[in-house]
Formats: C-alpha cells, sequence, structure tokens
C-alpha cells in the first residue's frame, strides 16, 4: 500500500441495515476486507452494523459489491448506504471492534434457524468436541429471536449469559476466521446447556443418554414432551395409531391434522409427494411445516390428518430433533405442547404442571426460552410459497414497503383477536411478529402485550421517536383494537381504525409491493366473518368484491347474505348454515318433500326445525351474512361432512370438502351454477341455483368428492364471471385475493388460472397470510397511506 499515491487512497464509512446481525455478517465483511487488503473496522450497533474502512477506491467499490451480492444467505439486507469518512482512520489492520449500543432505527434480530450442514455434520463426528452435542451451533444458525432479551445482539442480552464459554469456545468466539465467531449461543459439553429426560413428576430419570431412553419409550407408544426452539412440542410415533389416539384424547384436540418431524427427506417421500419448491422450503434454514400431498400408494397416517389429503412434514428445526429423529425410520407426531386452549409453553416448571396429563416423559434442558415462537406453516400453490402461519424461520425478518411508502410515518397495528398478529412499520420496513394466536385466551392475549413490548424495545423507530398512529380493527369488541386503543389514549396518539376487508386487501397489495400511487384493482375477500359496520340491520360481511387501493375500498360484489340460525352456533355447527341455505333457496317444505330418504333431509329432521325455521324467517338470532366460509361450511353438511354435533377446529368441514376432492374428480367435474345479478349498487352471487343440482347429484348417488369439485369450479366460474363484468365497468385489470377461504389450493388456483387466461394480472399472498395472521400489516399500511393522504379517520371503507 506504500506504494500507491495518495490520490488513490479512498476513506469510507459503510452503514448497513436489516437482518445483519447474529446470521454471520460482520464475519463476512472481516473475511472480505482482508482478502481486499483493507484497513478499518466492523462493529454491530442500534443502526444495524457499521462499516469503516480505508484503501484503494477500488478495493472499497469491491467490498461495496461483494456486501451486496455474497452476503451470508441468512442475511436480509434492506440498505446499503456509503460515504466518504469526516475522520482519520489510522488502523493498519481490519478488525471486528466491539459492539455499540445506539438508538436510532434499522437494527434487528434474526429469526431462528434450523441447523446447518456443517454443524450437522459436527453432530456426526465420533471425537469432536460436540459430537452428539445437543445445543451446537454457529454464526449461521441456531436460536436468534427465541433467546433475546434486547438489543445489541450480543451474548449478554440473550438467555445464553447464564453460561460463561469455557477457553476453547472463547477462542472460537474471538476467532474471526472461525465459523463460530460471535455465535451469541456458542456452546459445548463443557460450558453449556445440559439435557436431561424426566417423568412426569418432574423427576430426574438417570440415564448417560436421554435421548435414546426417550427414542425407546416413544417407540412403546408413550408420550414426549420435548422443550424445543421456541416452546414444547408434543412427540408420538406417528406409526402407532393407538398412541396417536391417545395423544388427541389426552390433549383434547379430536381431529385436528397435527404436524409430523422426519429425520429427512426420504422418509418423507414414503408417505408424500415433494415438488422442487417444496424440497428447497424443507432443507431452508427456515425449516417450516410444509403441507404435501399424500402418496397414493403410501402408508396412510388417517390418524395423525383425518379426512386430508395432505400432511404438514419439517425437517428437524434444531440438534436436540436431529439427534432425537436419526433412528426413527417413520415420522413423529410433533405438535405444540400446551394444555387446550393455552398458549404453547416454554418453561420446564409451567410445562411440567400444565403438560404432565398428557406427557409420559419430559426431555429438558436448562437454556431458557425468552421468546414464545411457534412452527411456521408453508403451502405452494402453482409452485410458488404461501406462508399460513408466520413463526419461526421466518418472524421478525422484516418485509419491504412498497414504493411511496419509504418515509412514511411510523404505524403500530395490532390486528385482530384470531390468528393474531401486530406489526410494527416504519423506516421504509414492516416488521410483522410472529403468530401469536388466538386472544380470547388469558395466556395468549399475555402474550401479545409481552410480544408488543419486546419489539417496541428490539425496533425503537416506533417506540423511542412515537409512532404517529395506532391502527385498529373496527369490530368494537377485538381485544387487540382495546389494547391498541388504550396505547393511542396513555400515549396520546391519533387512533385509526380499519375496516377488516380492507385490511386483508391492503395486506395482500403490500405483500406484492404494489406502490402506494398504483390505481385501484379489484379485490376478492372471501372469509368467516368481518364487521362491517355498527348497524346491526346490516349483513355482516365475508363473501365480498371491493374497488381498492391502500386508503380506501369501495364494495361492487357479494355473496347472497344468508341466516345464521343461532348466531355463532352456526360457526361451530355446519348443518345450520346448510338449513339456512337450502331454506333460502327452495324452502324447507318443498325440499323435504321432493328428496325424502335422503341422509342429508334425515338428519336434519332430527334437529329442531321447527324452532330454526322460525328463527330465520324471523330474523330472531339468525343474523344476515355474506360469508363464504358459512356457504363452505353448508356445501360440506349436505355433501355428508359435520352433518351433526360441533366442528373441533376452525374450518373443519371446509378443509375435509377441499380434501375429498381426488384429481379425476378434478378433471371430469363440471360447475354447479350460481346467479349473478345486478342489483343497485352491488352485483350480487347468489348461491341459490346450485341447491338442486347438488340434491340431485346426492339423490343420484354422485361421491363426495365430485360433488365437491363442481362446487369449488361453479364457485370460481361465478368469481371470475363477475369480475370480468366488473373489470368492464371500472376499466381495472389486476385483481387481489384474500382472506381465509383463498388459502384452499383447488379455489385460489382456478381463480388463478382462469382469471389469467382472461388477461388480467393477480395478486395472491406469498410472505404474509391470506388469514387474519396478515391484517396487521394492512391495518399499517392503511393507516400509513390515510395519514399520507390527508384522509386519517375517514372511512375507509363503503
Amino acid at each position: 500500500m506504500n506504494s500507491l499515491t495518495e490520490a488513490s487512497i479512498c476513506q469510507k464509512t459503510i452503514r448497513v441495515r436489516g437482518i445483519v446481525q447474529g446470521v454471520g455478517f460482520r464475519p463476512a465483511v472481516w473475511r472480505f476486507a482482508t482478502q481486499l487488503g483493507l484497513c478499518g473496522q466492523v462493529r454491530n450497533d442500534g443502526d444495524g452494523v457499521l462499516i469503516e474502512c480505508r484503501g484503494p477506491k477500488s478495493r472499497v467499490d469491491q467490498l461495496i459489491e461483494q456486501l451486496h451480492g455474497a452476503a451470508p444467505a441468512q442475511a436480509r439486507i434492506s440498505s446499503i448506504d456509503h460515504w466518504t469518512s469526516s475522520g482519520t482512520i489510522a488502523a493498519d489492520e481490519f478488525v471486528i471492534a466491539q459492539s455499540r449500543e445506539r438508538s436510532l432505527t434499522g437494527t434487528g434480530i434474526s429469526p431462528d434457524l434450523a441447523p446447518c450442514p456443517a454443524c450437522t455434520a459436527d453432530l456426526a463426528q465420533p471425537g469432536g468436541r460436540r459430537y452428539r452435542y445437543p445445543f451446537t451451533n454457529c454464526s449461521h444458525c441456531g436460536p436468534r429471536l427465541s433467546i433475546i432479551r434486547s438489543l445489541p445482539y450480543d451474548r449478554a442480552n440473550t438467555s445464553m449469559a447464564a453460561f460463561r464459554q469455557c477457553p476453547r469456545c472463547l477462542r472460537e468466539y474471538h476467532d474471526p476466521a472461525e465459523r463460530r465467531f460471535h455465535a451469541q449461543p456458542n456452546a459445548c459439553p463443557d460450558c453449556g446447556p445440559s439435557l436431561w429426560l424426566a417423568d412426569r413428576h418432574g423427576q430426574v430419570i438417570d440415564s448417560d443418554d436421554p435421548i435414546d431412553i426417550a427414542r425407546r419409550r416413544l417407540r412403546r407408544g408413550e408420550i414426549l414432551a420435548l422443550k424445543g426452539v421456541g416452546g414444547f412440542q408434543l412427540a408420538v410415533d406417528a406409526g402407532n395409531a393407538d398412541a396417536v389416539a391417545e395423544l388427541r384424547r389426552r390433549k383434547q384436540r379430536p381431529h385436528k391434522p397435527f404436524a409430523l418431524m422426519a429425520r429427512d427427506l426420504a422418509v418423507m417421500r414414503r408417505f408424500c409427494q415433494i415438488s422442487t419448491a417444496q424440497r428447497q422450503l424443507l432443507e431452508s434454514a427456515a425449516a417450516p411445516i410444509v403441507l404435501l400431498e399424500r402418496r397414493s400408494d403410501g402408508p396412510r397416517l388417517d390418524a395423525v390428518a383425518p379426512d386430508q389429503r395432505r400432511l404438514g412434514f419439517m425437517l428437524p428445526s434444531s440438534p436436540l430433533h436431529y439427534l432425537l429423529l436419526e433412528t426413527f425410520a417413520m415420522p413423529l407426531v410433533m405438535t405444540s405442547g400446551n394444555p387446550a386452549g393455552e398458549p404453547q409453553c416454554i418453561d420446564n416448571r409451567k410445562a411440567l404442571r400444565g403438560l404432565s396429563g398428557i406427557a409420559d416423559m419430559f426431555l429438558l434442558h436448562d437454556r431458557d426460552i425468552l421468546q414464545r415462537v411457534d412452527d411456521s406453516v408453508v403451502q405452494t400453490i402453482a409452485a410458488q410459497p404461501q406462508l399460513l402461519r408466520r413463526g419461526r424461520g421466518f418472524a421478525p425478518a422484516p418485509l419491504p414497503l412498497p414504493a411511496g411508502f419509504e418515509t412514511g410515518p411510523q404505524i403500530l397495528a395490532t390486528g385482530g383477536d384470531l390468528k393474531n398478529t401486530f406489526c410494527l412499520l416504519g423506516a421504509g420496513q414492516a416488521i410483522v411478529s410472529q403468530h401469536i394466536g388466538d386472544l380470547r385466551d388469558a395466556g395468549t392475549l399475555a402474550d401479545f402485550e409481552h410480544c408488543l413490548q419486546l419489539y417496541r424495545g428490539l425496533y425503537p423507530d416506533t417506540c423511542r421517536q412515537r409512532p404517529a398512529a395506532v391502527a385498529v380493527d373496527q369490530h368494537p369488541q377485538y381485544l387487540a383494537a382495546a389494547f391498541g386503543r388504550t396505547v393511542a389514549a396513555e400515549e396520546n396518539l391519533p387512533l385509526i381504525e380499519v375496516q377488516h376487508h380492507h385490511a386483508h386487501i391492503a395486506a395482500c397489495l403490500g405483500d406484492n409491493l404494489r406502490p402506494l400511487r398504483a390505481p385501484p384493482v379489484l379485490a376478492v375477500v372471501l372469509d368467516g366473518m368481518g364487521f362491517a359496520q355498527a348497524d346491526p340491520a346490516q349483513p355482516l360481511w365475508g363473501g365480498e368484491i371491493f374497488l381498492a387501493d391502500y386508503t380506501a375500498a369501495t364494495r361492487l360484489a357479494r355473496l347472497k347474505p344468508t341466516a345464521l340460525p343461532g348466531g355463532d352456533s352456526a360457526m361451530r355447527q355446519p348443518w345450520r348454515n346448510c338449513l339456512a341455505q337450502l331454506h333460502g333457496a327452495l324452502g324447507w317444505q318443498s325440499v323435504a318433500q321432493r328428496y325424502a330418504g335422503l341422509p342429508l333431509i334425515d338428519s336434519l329432521e332430527r334437529q329442531p326445525l321447527d324452532t330454526l325455521l322460525r328463527m330465520i324467517d324471523r330474523g330472531l338470532n339468525a343474523p344476515l351474512s355474506s360469508s363464504c366460509g358459512r356457504l363452505f361450511d353448508a356445501v360440506a353438511a349436505a355433501a355428508g361432512i359435520n352433518t351433526e354435533g360441533d366442528i373441533s377446529y376452525e374450518g373443519q368441514a371446509a378443509m375435509a370438502l377441499e380434501a375429498s376432492i381426488g384429481d379425476d374428480d378434478w378433471r371430469s367435474a363440471g360447475a354447479y351454477p350460481f346467479a349473478l345479478q345486478r342489483l343497485d349498487p352491488l352485483w350480487q352471487i347468489d348461491p341459490a341455483p346450485l341447491w338442486p343440482a347438488l340434491l340431485d347429484d346426492l339423490a343420484a348417488g354422485c361421491r363426495r368428492g365430485l360433488i365437491a369439485a363442481r362446487f369449488h369450479r361453479g364457485l370460481a366460474a361465478v368469481l371470475v364471471d363477475c369480475l370480468g363484468a366488473l373489470a368492464r365497468d371500472q376499466a381495472v385489470k389486476t385483481v387481489a385475493l384474500s382472506g381465509g377461504v383463498l388459502q384452499n389450493p383447488r379455489l385460489s388456483q382456478a381463480l388463478q388460472s382462469q382469471l389469467q387466461a382472461r388477461g388480467f394480472e393477480v395478486l395472491v399472498h406469498r410472505q404474509v397470510p391470506a388469514n387474519d395472521g396478515g391484517i396487521a400489516l394492512g391495518q399499517g399500511l392503511v393507516a400509513a397511506a390515510q395519514l399520507q393522504s390527508g384522509n386519517a379517520g375517514e372511512k375507509s371503507c363503503a
């Protein structure tokens, strides 16, 4: 460097923002800079990563290029800025400096990451320091969000602060050339967390190999409670139908599908088909649960997922899971460790207390889980991933905001009460929390409040500089909205109420990075229910088409409203919706006479029909609703699914209806008719014509899968026809699809393909769920758009 002219030397400061802490970013910068012969330093701070370097201009420029193109795979860079340094960089080498905390904006914490190939190899290396050590990790993998207490992401601010590193681990930790350089959870058997097996009373079961004892007992049909990455899980041998049934009985989960974990893809392929896109998801560092089609010639595992054609599989999400599964040729059920209706356990004592009536044994360790993080769930439609639940491996990675929001206001959005997530919007990105769950449970509500407080500390752009507003759902009884109203009142912040379906639409637009100033789109929102307005005489919404952008949404079409006899009871009992649909379309007496003797008619006649029909006719505890979810329930009940009694989980009947469709059914099915009516001012989709056709099919002995296929094809066809008419009226050729019903793969794919064939651009969810897990993002975007346009507080949806 001494031979270089002074003019060829430059000094630059480089600021990198995003998920750049805890992912091996500083060691990568050190390697790049050292190889290029640069001097200076790199450090973590409250803004992300700060680099100060000196050297030939061409090499400094090359460093910046490498940051863009060769950053660690798990890094998520939101911006790289650089400028000429004002001071003199006097160092004669490049070093990694100690972290410096600053309360600015832009920093973040990485999601928890599944074991990388190098750490997995360490587990299997006899004589190695970490041979069969269940807590091995490095800067490319391991726990992150689940162990953090505060920023910056240093060991002292995590639950690993309780474990002092031994001399050999410290050498790795301080050596930039090591894979474990500044890996905050770094540990080995000499200095790190310990594992033990306990009985249901908490008494330790003596063993040199607790994992081996757990495996043996799993093979005998026992149930294991396992302390995983972001919470406890319950495991049982998936091939043992009796053991799975016992887990269902003890957990009070009679029908809802269980997730499965397998040691490798070869085991999964015995049961399911795996596409290239699905393999990539399974093998990614996120290691989510991926919904896979069953093999027609494979073992059924019906006890694991009753009435479903897909199984939810994941690969080991930690070294502990890897070691537990390594000798199992069958998958293990791996489901959330929680008592019925309560959040997932994360604490050893609470797990022993809450799960002792479910688990026969407990595989415990002494590394505390500080943040509850459930497994993520993903499906693929047309080879594209679609998140159904955003948790471990994905949250809290930032999502970029569309053009026009880069310098927009900072928003705190509280989401909905079901499948809750919340969102912090600001500094050009959205931070959507991990899946929280159903806030009607007191423990889950407490977790929501805890996580929101944590995130406001982790992401100070919406806390220490105060958000510009708080965004909530319009529903007057939502607990998430009540919490948001309290925050707004206590901190003297504006409150913006966002209509539920408008939030769905905005989330889909934001997921697709549709610019703020882009023209409105046609938006289809199909879900179970969404509060529309304060007038109780007006139907509840759940099957609507809008003309919408981020600022406003105008309803253009709907499903014809139908009574919900019994109100909330109709949410749990699909047969009530079937009765209401039949009575509304044809009149019950006519149906009962013409189709007497059908099992459906016999089943309905065992119900208190006189009372129910009076409720429907007089509107007594039978509110009208355009809910598409309830239409699915009605058709499912007609097809023989949940014809009596309650469903045991949300969407059960609709999921079973879709799952009954075989490929031959789908190829051969025609479409049931729907009526498309132009009213004033709305278009209306009336399902009445489908019912005589469906009942005739039942009378002819038509199989369930064909009936289900005809319903799906008919609904898709009428929606496309309606959108075609609206597109002509509104001169719009872009359609957004949102709402929980549109997670149905048959319906979603049929809509997408038919719309694209007609020349529409179709926007669907990818990174945030189409269900209520995505509405917090939508709330934040609507609030930010309204504030920027000066329309905050005005009615956003009509």
